[in-house]
């Protein structure tokens, strides 16, 4: 089969023809129609991301395709699902968990298949599952033009919530208000605390940033606020002063959504379940900026490093 692979901490990915995987005991194999690429592939790539394949590795942690081998108890072959590997997505072929595998609905494309599981996975959990987002309530989303941030502006105002969403330049703001966003706050040329503060404070934050963006939102929060720290695309991670933490009351809520495939799958079956009947019902729809081809993977993950993408990058084989 034909993989894009890395062979060092940072170095450049390369288009290869490898074995197939065998799948060991519990999985299934798949034929890869599409498979979206993340922030997190970028730093999987670089040897920074908590998850550490062995080089040499082909990245990609969410695949949609056909399943050409299959186990006892597992999905049909020929089956058409959705699948979180962790990593080797940028690939003809994978070997993922049987368990790990969701059939697609026949409404859903392949390319959307790709887009959801990661970014719209990751703001339904962190939004419904772990802040507990309420009708009426302010929520401020950081980012809100990247993978996950439109997703969060999105499910955000399904939930019934007034929407703040803080991005770079008027083309992503306008991309994040066609997506539901109530208000919108340049990045770039606005004061984001003292903006948010004109429009009432957050009570609920979502920020996939990091670095000055979180300060500004925590001390823009309501009191009894509770603030999601999703990732770090700043490159900074904020040390959170406990003293603002304690005079306003305020919550801190972790979410690596991966780790629930882990201790608690469940929670991410209920949540693509959620997903997949807001997309069939016309309720959410994937913003996929960019589809690139295998060989072009590494313009796909120059795509995020740059910012340049909104929405999703989504890699088709």
């Amino acid at each position: 089969m034909r993989a894009m692979r890395v062979h060092e901490a940072g170095g450049q990915l390369r288009l290869e023809d490898v074995p197939a995987p065998e799948p060991g005991a519990g999985e299934v194999l798949l034929r890869v129609r599409a498979c979206g690429v993340n922030f997190a592939d970028t730093l999987m790539v670089k040897g920074t991301y908590q998850e550490k394949p062995g080089y040499p590795f082909a990245p990609g942690m969410e695949v949609a395709g056909i399943v050409e081998k299959t186990v006892p108890g597992g999905p049909a072959e020929g089956a058409r699902v959705a699948a979180m590997c962790g990593h080797g997505g940028f690939a003809e072929l994978v070997a993922v968990p049987a368990a790990a595998c969701r059939e697609i609905p026949d409404a859903m494309s392949d390319v959307a298949a790709a887009a959801l599981q990661v970014a719209y996975g990751t703001s339904q959990v962190a939004l419904d599952h772990r802040a507990k987002l309420q009708p009426g309530e302010r929520l401020l989303v950081l980012g809100a033009a990247g993978g996950v941030g439109l997703t969060a502006v999105e499910i955000g105002k399904l939930m019934g919530a007034e929407v703040i969403a803080c991005a770079r330049g008027a083309e992503k703001l306008n991309i994040a208000k066609e997506m539901g966003a109530d208000h919108l706050i340049d990045s770039e040329a606005q004061d984001i605390r003292e903006a948010v503060k004109a429009l009432g404070g957050a009570d609920v934050v979502y920020d996939p940033v990091g670095g000055d963006q979180w300060k500004a939102a925590l001390r823009a929060a309501n009191p009894e606020a509770r603030l999601l720290p999703i990732g770090f695309a700043s490159g900074e991670v904020p040390q959170i002063p406990a003293n603002i933490l304690l005079v306003k009351n305020l919550t801190v809520i972790g979410l690596y959504w991966g780790a629930y495939m882990t201790f608690a799958p469940q929670v991410l079956s209920e949540s693509f379940a959620q997903i997949c009947q807001w997309f069939v019902d016309g309720k959410i729809r994937p913003h996929v900026s960019h589809e690139v081809r295998l060989e072009e993977a590494e313009t796909a993950l120059d795509l995020l490093r740059t910012r340049a993408a909104t929405g999703k990058v989504v890699i088709t084989v």
